[in-house]
């Protein structure tokens, strides 16, 4: 299979976390975006970022496929779909358990109770009953609970919007509770000749690194590999404490390693 890909300039982690958290339910159904960006059109992966331009015709074997169709069979073909892939995503992202994940993957494969009960190995068929039940309970309350937070935040000023958490954080907690307003404050404070400059210090609360560390990772481009040496250099450019940046990084699972530390890579 040859795909023709066209990868998005610039491309950083945080960029895609933002268009992947600020699509639509249809957008992140379908498992991309269109977004116009000077006078040209553009189908975004809502995975991995790779970009489509609208006009162009793309090949795939022996067929051709404009671009919106194109990124369709990109995201079947090599994220495997949308419901494979947003059912694969963390705990901490969707609040789904190992056994809710199950169930949802026997329901899309249109297995009967009694089959899913077998299948899950979760004994009798009022058991997966109860279970679909308080599945569709939780869609009712996240219809509301969406309505509501809408209704909350419409008013213009009503409260500084939080930057967004990249989707591969290890952990999402308090640490990435940060405004807009509050980012702004931090960059300026750590990075004094600006964002792209080196850091003053690197700060010892939590919430301040969280900041720091979500600015030095738009240093990486996405879907590359780095050595060890090229990550070092990159964050040397920030701080002559470039150890303790990348161990921090990777922490924050924001940077990714092959074990024996030969392979970087921007976490997705």
């Amino acid at each position: 299979m040859n795909w023709v890909i066209i990868l998005a300039e610039g491309n950083e982690s945080i960029s895609i976390s933002e268009k992947f958290w600020n699509a639509s339910i249809s957008e992140l159904k379908q498992g991309y975006r269109f977004e116009m960006r000077e006078h040209s059109g553009f189908y975004t992966c809502l995975v991995c970022g790779e970009e489509f331009e609208k006009g162009l015709i793309y090949k795939e074997d022996s067929r051709y496929y404009e671009a919106g169709k194109y990124a369709a069979l990109h995201v079947e073909q090599v994220h495997g779909g949308m419901f494979k892939w947003l059912l694969g995503l963390d705990k901490k992202l969707t609040g789904l358990t190992e056994l809710q994940k199950g169930l949802l993957n026997a329901f899309r494969h249109s297995l009967s109770d009694g089959e899913a009960a077998r299948e899950l190995g979760i004994g009798s068929t009022s058991t997966v009953r109860n279970h679909r039940f308080t599945l569709r309970e939780k869609v009712k309350q996240a219809k509301l609970f969406l309505a509501v937070m809408e209704l909350a935040e419409e008013k213009p000023g009503a409260s500084s919007p939080f930057v967004s958490i990249p989707r591969s954080a290890a952990m999402v907690d308090e640490r990435f509770a940060i405004t807009e307003e509050e980012n702004a404050e931090i960059l300026s404070a750590y990075f004094k000749q600006g964002p792209e400059g080196p850091l003053s210090e690197f700060p010892k609360k939590q919430k301040r690194k969280a900041a720091i560390l979500r600015q030095l990772i738009k240093r990486f481009e996405t879907g590359r590999q780095y050595t060890e040496k090229e990550v070092n250099a990159i964050l040397k450019e920030a701080s002559s404490d470039y150890v303790t940046l990348r161990r921090y990084l990777i922490d924050y699972g924001l940077l990714d390693r092959e074990p024996d530390g030969s392979t970087y890579w921007v976490k997705l």
